[in-house]
């Protein structure tokens, strides 16, 4: 098993701390704990939770699990059969997501949501980072589970209690008096802690974690490079091209993959375009504005940090597994990942072929965000430091380079 860094293992232990009950020995015959073979990494605890993770009956109406919309074979994200590739579709057929389903792969690392020095650049200067969601609305992974099954756009649930009820009558219900006692279900708040302490054990689990691409056998030292591959490497490394790993954080001279998470948890402004096929966007008045809309963000935000100048941050996702995680960004905008690293290149070097045309035959460009929240957009580091009608800083040849070194970070079995 891959080591954790401390802070993934202080939100793990986090969720056992928090809750009213801890789990108990295991005395019940060990049939209640049938694995297959893939399941054998987990412990019992992490077994219920993907036995809760999978089960379409925890919706209302029936039909849709969390599996549904974080399926395995997509990197653990995914839309519920959504005719609208960049949204989920809910357990009703009129209920859509307004976001991109987020992956959940790796997400045991990502730090309690908070204000960190920025330890990227070296500076004093306090940034977002952590959490779960693209706005961190959930503190850690233990907050996570909760949001989906009450959400009416998604699972639907009246209520906490409903769901205990389900979990109750499911067939795996001994799985629940077996982990925690067999007063598991006397108390409906308590129980429901415990259902979302299993799901969020399994989302902890090595299955989400694996460290199984090619890339991670790269650095075993197990599988070469193309020379194709290890020059989208550099192009990503590479401070004054790519310059991909500021955000997508890894240590170039580590071999240990856990140093090379592809994300920094941060938050960023990008300037994605609008998509149109998400039904919220109809109203032309209505924006996704992100990290500055987050729950309770007030009340922890730094004196020296303008509320406002968060508008249109969104948290950086993890680049593992991304070749399986069509369409790209928080709003789904792009649909090929060929499109999605040409967009950093091109962004402000052809903005026409991003952004819609205006009446004057400019492009309108980040037109995703009102005019007062434009000025948040990254500009200043590369990528995106060029104007219009310069050169790029990567070309044609160097987007098919990155690309394919981004295919090799899909762990085995994603496809």
């Amino acid at each position: 098993m891959t080591a954790r860094p401390p802070f993934a293992l202080a939100v793990l232990f986090g969720v056992f701390l928090s809750l009213p009950a801890t789990p108990q020995s295991q005395t019940t015959p060990l049939a209640v704990f049938h694995r297959s073979d893939y399941e054998r990494p987990l412990s019992d605890l992490q077994l219920l939770g993907k036995r809760i993770f999978e089960d379409v009956n925890l919706s209302e109406p029936k039909g849709v699990a969390c599996s549904s919309c974080h399926d395995r074979k997509r990197g653990y994200q995914g839309a519920n059969r959504s005719p609208i590739a960049a949204v989920a579709l809910g357990s009703r057929p009129d209920q859509f997501g307004s976001r991109k389903t987020p992956t959940i792969m790796y997400m045991a690392y990502s730090p309690p949501f908070g204000f960190y020095k920025d330890a990227d650049h070296g500076l004093d200067k306090l940034e977002a980072r952590g959490g779960q969601f693209w706005d961190g609305r959930a503190e850690d992974l233990a907050a996570q589970p909760a949001t989906p099954l009450l959400s009416p756009a998604e699972m639907n649930n009246p209520s906490a209690e409903a769901v205990v009820e389900k979990v109750e009558n499911a067939s795996y219900a001994p799985m629940m008096t077996a982990v925690f006692g067999s007063d598991a279900f006397t108390d409906a708040k308590a129980a429901f802690a415990r259902l979302t302490q299993s799901l969020s054990a399994y989302e902890s689990s090595t299955l989400l974690a694996p460290f199984s691409s090619r890339f991670d056998d790269t650095l075993r030292g197990a599988e070469r490079l193309t020379p194709e591959e290890a020059r989208g490497l550099a192009l990503f490394v590479d401070p004054q091209r790519g310059n991909c790993v500021a955000c997508h954080a890894g240590k170039p001279q580590s071999k240990d993959p856990t140093d090379w998470l592809f994300t920094d948890f941060t938050y960023d402004a990008l300037g994605v375009p609008r998509n149109p096929a998400i039904p919220a966007n109809a109203d032309p008045l209505t924006f996704d504005l992100g990290l500055c809309k987050r729950p309770g963000l007030e009340t922890i935000l730094p004196k020296e940090t303008p509320l406002a100048s968060l508008c249109g941050a969104f948290k950086v996702p993890t680049l593992r597994n991304v070749a399986v995680r069509a369409p790209y960004f928080h709003n789904g905008a792009i649909a090929s990942l060929r499109d999605a690293v040409a967009f950093h290149a091109t962004r402000d070097t052809d903005p026409k072929r991003w952004y819609p045309l205006l009446k004057t035959g400019e492009a309108d460009k980040v037109n995703d965000l009102p005019p007062a929240y434009k000025a948040n957009v990254i500009v200043k580091e590369v990528p995106f430091d060029r104007k219009a009608g310069e050169r790029p800083r990567l070309d044609d040849r160097d987007v098919d380079a990155l690309v394919a070194f981004l295919n090799t970070l899909t762990d085995k079995g994603m496809r």
